[in-house]
């Protein structure tokens, strides 16, 4: 039985407790919350405590999941780590580069598991989306987009996280993953742009950027993401893989609202063109939020009781944050970014 303690009980860290709480093979051992409770009833009776570092040692866990604000992942994760404790880390793995491979380097030191909440990649759908545009060999054209109509609590969330990471990285990370996935590929060269759409952010933060990201083989990709309620529905969710040979793309089109979270990571339907012909690939019975932070949970425990390498996991994770960091230093900057080749 693992003994998980869980930090953060916002959108993503009640998913995961609530997958430990139903899995038999976990035991919650204390929840850790800025405000020191929790009103939802399934997870009433655990400890619930206001100080991570504190709750470590109180607890001891075989498991920390960390799903609380970026600026603290670094710090949590690698005190879990030091403190005996395997780890499961919210997307974006750090607010650097550098924190972020700190990060896997004290995993590999302590042997300890990593591992980084990138959702997409334990969702069926994605799985085959990637499988077919691999199926048509490179180089590519990746053109993905999210961006969020938000008003409401959703659009304070959204100014909560762009207190410290903005849009293009907070979501950019599960996509430019993707294009990694993909093209097996470096990336050579970044250019970012971005604009603060709204008086109720900071004045250093911007709420809708894009970038371009050139890679080592040829392939080129765009991302673009913007959150408030001034973001339009029309063009919301764009996912178009395009390669000398044909395409592939998400043809969903009842997606519901550009805030709906399910709506995010549901495929419906992948259509392969060729120059022949074209196939549609339907995707029934997609799992929905709660089911994929079910599956998340589930691996990150198989990883620690049938010990999976997941050295290229932690170099896939450290990369995509890279190229999503560059693309936001490109912003602020006015210049591209280029990689050095390693």
């Amino acid at each position: 039985m693992t003994r998980v303690l869980i930090a953060g009980l916002g959108n993503m860290g009640l998913s995961h407790a609530l997958a430990h709480h139903h899995n038999p093979d976990a035991t919650i051992v204390g929840l850790v919350n800025r405000s020191g409770h929790t009103d939802h009833a399934d997870l009433q009776g655990y400890p619930v405590f206001t100080d991570f570092k504190a709750a470590l040692a109180a607890t001891r866990p075989d498991l920390a999941v960390i799903a609380t604000y970026t600026d603290t992942h670094a710090d949590f994760a690698i005190a879990a780590m030091q403190a005996g404790a395997h780890v499961f880390v919210e997307k974006p793995l750090a607010m650097t580069a550098a924190a972020a491979q700190r990060i896997v380097d004290t995993a590999q030191a302590t042997r300890h598991k990593l591992v980084v909440g990138y959702i997409l990649r334990h969702h069926p759908s994605w799985q085959r989306l990637i499988a077919e545009a691999r199926g048509l060999g490179g180089p590519y054209v990746f053109r993905l987009n999210l961006n969020q109509q938000s008003t409401g609590a959703t659009w304070d969330t959204h100014k909560s996280l762009m207190q410290t990471t903005s849009p293009i990285v907070d979501c950019g990370v599960h996509y430019v993953d993707v294009m990694c996935q993909i093209t097996d590929s470096r990336p050579v060269r970044v250019h970012g742009m971005g604009l603060r759409l709204s008086d109720e952010i900071a004045p250093d933060m911007y709420n809708y950027g894009q970038f371009q990201v050139v890679f080592a083989d040829g392939s080129v990709g765009w991302y673009e993401a913007g959150w408030g309620p001034m973001m339009s529905e029309t063009a919301f969710f764009v996912k178009d893989i395009v390669s000398p040979n044909g395409a592939v793309s998400i043809t969903d089109a009842g997606k519901g609202a550009s805030d709906d979270v399910d709506g995010h990571t549901r495929v419906g339907g992948i259509l392969v063109h060729r120059p022949e012909g074209d196939r549609l690939i339907e995707m029934a019975g997609e799992p929905g939020h709660q089911q994929l932070c079910d599956a998340e949970q589930a691996f990150m425990l198989r990883a620690i009781s049938e010990d999976i390498d997941l050295s290229r996991h932690m170099a896939d994770a450290v990369q995509s944050l890279a190229i999503c960091l560059a693309a936001d230093d490109s912003i602020r900057s006015g210049r591209p970014v280029t990689f050095e080749e390693s």
